[in-house]
């Protein structure tokens, strides 16, 4: 009695057989498909020398598609315990770049430095709400030499700021306000004299402060426009009078001047306001003009004259 077994049992058999024993299987099929190969190679070679032909591409093609079959038929076999060791890579990538995220963020943000140059070493930068002078920088952080933001001084505190915030914060270039800046402040007083009447005399002192300086502003001015590509600068003080919520009198004054002296040309020119400002108050208290008159110009007899009688006469 004949036991008879079909090509397709034979084959499920053949691959259960390899997959139960893979190694054995793998070193069988490598040892085969070698000599397959070697016999169509010494074949192809045998009847190329008989022929008189130069085939060695044909024989360079063949021995490049066999090691690709080869190749092809160890991952088969080999399949599952690839894909295991596929997902363990990609784990342990993922752990990999979860711990070392704010290196690679750092990185990247050298790496935009390097290729966009927002800054150099010497200038002035605002990065996360911090002001100073860049005295180093390498591919994790950025050094920077502290500046005061109200008085535009070193403080002399080094910070260090991660190169991760180029790519995840605005970082600011000031550094045209290393020699001039645009400064403004205000000056509050109460509202006894009328503002407007001591705006040409404080406007011709303010630009008499500005005076020794003005060439220079000029050409700095030029600068820093045609590096911005942007007009936005006055040579000239600008006075704007306003009130605030406490109904108070607000002198705001800015003007384009030299960082070193902003503050000194400040004290100056609320010398001259609060000197203007008194003598008005003087001149009125020797009027005799109530405060609400004197704010809105009036003279006392003016006033007088529109106060109604006390007796009226009649007829």
């Amino acid at each position: 009695m004949q036991i008879m077994i079909e090509p397709e049992q034979l084959w499920q058999q053949l691959i259960a057989y390899a997959n139960e024993y893979k190694l054995v299987a793998s070193i069988l099929l490598l040892v085969m498909l070698h000599y397959v190969k070697k016999g169509l190679l010494r074949l192809i070679k045998h009847r190329s020398t008989r022929h008189g032909e130069d085939r060695r591409n044909q024989i360079n093609i063949l021995e490049q598609l066999g090691n690709a079959f080869i190749i092809i038929l160890l991952m088969v076999v080999w399949s599952s315990e690839i894909q295991t060791l596929a997902i363990s890579i990609a784990a342990f990538m993922v752990a990999i770049v979860l711990a070392t995220r704010e290196f690679i963020q750092c990185f990247m943000g050298f790496i935009y430095y390097l290729s966009a140059r927002p800054f150099r070493v010497g200038d002035w930068i605002q990065m996360n709400n911090v002001i100073g002078e860049v005295v180093e920088m390498d591919w994790a952080k950025t050094a920077l030499l502290e500046v005061d933001p109200e008085s535009f001084n070193f403080t002399g505190k080094h910070v260090y700021v991660p190169n991760s915030q180029l790519v995840t914060q605005t970082v600011k270039n000031l550094n045209f306000m290393r020699r001039y800046r645009l400064h403004s402040f205000e000056i509050v007083n109460e509202p006894t004299v009328n503002a407007y009447s001591l705006l040409p005399a404080f406007h011709a002192r303010a630009q008499a402060h500005c005076e020794y300086f003005r060439d220079v502003a000029e050409r700095y001015k030029g600068l820093i426009e045609r590096h911005l590509e942007q007009e936005f600068i006055r040579i000239d003080p600008e006075v704007e009078i306003k009130t605030n919520e406490l109904a108070k009198v607000v002198v705001k004054v800015s003007l384009f001047c030299p960082t070193a002296e902003a503050h000194e040309l400040e004290h100056k020119m609320c010398s001259d306001w609060l000197s203007l400002w008194f003598r008005a108050m003087k001149e009125d208290n020797l009027l005799g003009n109530t405060p609400e008159q004197a704010a809105i110009g009036v003279p006392q007899h003016l006033g007088a004259a529109t106060q109604p009688s006390a007796g009226g006469g009649g007829f």
